[in-house]
């Protein structure tokens, strides 16, 4: 069992996303993360195809991943503005329910523009409070609606929280999607100042760390050029999360939390 606790909170909007800042609990027996490092290296060792063409090798180079939550919101087309110019891949954790399905096009947009497109719920219930039939209702219903819109059904899911056990990791494993938890935070749900999140972030920043934001803030998106801009300036490469693990491939039903330095 992972060593980690974490503490349910209490509240409405706050409650929705207030656990980002927390080490996550992962509170079924048997569940236990890879780090990015582990994945590249259990693709080489067991020498499974994956590597062609990769446009980075993060084995070898200082990269990171820059990862949006419980959007699609009215800010994301700035951001897809910038990342655009900047020329940064991104990840983005999907909310069904007032987002996928109302904003269709930004989702086509983020899938076009070459993003990684994943599951993030479908109203953002604790997915360890309920039974496998539930679960499997949040994680299906975005799946489904994101293939409508895109083509695709995500290969990634987030769960809310962090907050993933033996039951969530199997139907997780159905579906034919990875749990991907995080490793630095700017707790953007706290604050609109940009210039704080920006702060927390270059603070916690280390190679093979996957960044989580949100887009849904008002502060978060005019904290994104100059977190990309600081990065890039101290040797970082910005990859979408199953750039991160290459050449391995992210294994549905398996939790991927990277180390920090």
């Amino acid at each position: 069992m992972f060593r980690s606790r974490l503490r349910r909170r209490g509240g409405t909007a706050v409650a929705l996303l207030a656990a980002a800042s927390l080490m996550v609990t992962l509170s079924g027996c048997g569940v236990d993360p890879l780090t990015p490092q582990e994945a590249r290296e259990e693709a080489g060792s067991d020498n499974k195809p994956g590597g062609e063409g990769r446009r980075v090798d993060c084995a070898k180079t200082k990269c990171i991943a820059l990862t949006f939550d419980a959007g699609p919101g009215k800010d994301t087309p700035k951001l897809l503005d910038i990342l655009k110019e900047k020329q940064v891949p991104a990840t983005f954790f999907l909310l069904g329910s007032k987002h996928v399905d109302r904003y269709p096009k930004v989702v086509k947009r983020i899938a076009d523009e070459g993003h990684e497109v994943a599951n993030h719920t479908w109203t953002h219930r604790i997915l360890t409070d309920l039974d496998a039939a539930e679960v499997r209702e949040e994680l299906a219903r975005t799946q489904d609606a994101v293939e409508r819109i895109t083509g695709r059904k995500p290969t990634l899911m987030r769960p809310p929280q962090g907050r993933t056990d033996d039951t969530v990791s199997e139907v997780s494993k159905e579906l034919g999607l990875a749990q991907i938890l995080w490793s630095i935070t700017a707790k953007d749900y706290s604050t609109n100042d940009s210039a704080l999140i920006e702060q927390r972030v270059l603070d916690q920043a280390h190679g093979d760390g996957i960044i989580l934001l949100h887009d849904i803030y008002d502060g978060t998106v005019p904290a994104v050029p100059p977190i990309i801009d600081e990065l890039k300036r101290r040797g970082f490469t910005f990859v979408t999360v199953p750039e991160l693990l290459a050449p391995g491939k992210a294994e549905p039903g398996t939790v991927y939390r990277p180390e920090k330095d």
